[in-house]
């Protein structure tokens, strides 16, 4: 997301500058894409379009990449949203979905 986003400050900082540098910042050897193959425990992802901190093709990549893997996986996407679901309606049906994910794999003691 370092190139995704309007505000370049908290990608510096966060990740020790830019990913193209040499030596590559070491924050890099953390990123979530370098072990999509390990991947292995059920994923929901709630994205709104115009999130400008967390780019929805992000949220995209990562759940297509559950898919491919075949690991459970949910997309929860709202066009008319940003980083926060705020319009009523949708946080109605965050919630409902949220918790449906929750309650069909959390375990109860």
């Amino acid at each position: 997301m370092y190139g995704t986003t309007e505000e370049t400050f908290f990608p510096n900082f966060d990740y020790e500058g830019a990913y193209w540098e040499n030596p590559r910042p070491k924050s890099y050897d953390y990123s979530p894409h370098l072990y999509v193959q390990n991947w292995d425990t059920p994923i929901m992802i709630i994205t709104g379009e115009n999130d400008m901190r967390v780019p929805y093709t992000q949220s995209m990549e990562a759940f297509n990449a559950a898919q491919l893997l075949g690991i459970p996986s949910k997309l929860l996407y709202f066009p008319d949203e940003s980083h926060w679901v705020l319009k009523p309606q949708n946080s109605i049906l965050w919630q409902r979905e949220f918790f449906s994910w929750l309650d069909k794999y959390l375990k109860n003691p």
